[in-house]
């Protein structure tokens, strides 16, 4: 399938794919699901997949929701032929918002001296475009004075984000709060969000619409 993909996949050293491969397995080893990305080729990412259109950052797998695993052994499968990028389905183990670098390096610099503590504090990726990502506990919503910004993304089911060391063609993903510094724990998103929201407002971001009081939506309970 590989042998008609276009341009040539992206020469790594054995180091590096010893590397993504470990890596990959030690997310699924703690419960975060993992599936495969497509390979870099120069520019563009090639998946095998006759005829697929995509060229940026995207699952080698077509049916990569369903095949996400945690299973160590078969994640360790799909590193062993070919330098896969390193992706993480949202929505299932935690959320994602995402926000620029001038409002991620000011809601991380905040998060460290929150008075919540760990319930704010979790792992944080950075791209090398300079898109900040706050790995949360999942299923919340976005916060209806975040619902319209569009400085904050919010990735939930049927999305996915590129985790280090996955290789763009500006650079490498690298995390700011590696999931060790943060024992892996996830930080309660309404608090990230209230951090986030208080970070715009700083800067002069006009948020609406505003909840009315008495109508905050509270943390929850850690597990």
């Amino acid at each position: 399938m590989w042998g008609n993909v276009g341009p040539r996949v992206a020469e790594l050293s054995p180091l590096e794919r010893v590397r993504l491969r470990r890596v990959a397995v030690r997310y699924a080893a703690h419960g975060w699901e993992v599936t495969p990305g497509a390979c870099l080729a120069r520019s563009r990412f090639v998946c095998g997949r006759a005829g697929c259109p995509t060229v940026g950052c995207h699952p080698a797998l077509e049916n990569w929701e369903l095949g996400a695993s945690a299973d160590p052994a078969r994640v360790a499968t799909w590193w062993r032929s070919r330098p896969h990028g390193v992706l993480l389905p949202t929505g299932r183990s935690f959320d994602v918002l995402e926000v620029p670098a001038h409002l991620g390096r000011h809601v991380l610099d905040a998060v460290q001296t929150h008075p919540a503590g760990t319930g704010v504090r979790g792992p944080v990726l950075v791209t090398p475009t300079g898109r900040w990502m706050f790995l949360v506990r999942p299923g919340d919503p976005l916060r209806p004075e975040l619902e319209h910004c569009f400085h904050v993304v919010r990735h939930g089911p049927g999305s996915w984000i590129p985790a280090p060391p996955t290789r763009l063609p500006e650079g490498t993903v690298r995390w700011a709060v590696a999931p060790e510094q943060a024992r892996w724990q996830l930080p309660d998103s309404y608090l990230v969000q209230n951090t986030l929201i208080e970070a715009l407002r700083a800067t002069g971001v006009t948020l609406t619409p505003e909840l009315l009081p008495g109508h905050l939506p509270l943390p929850r309970r850690g597990m």
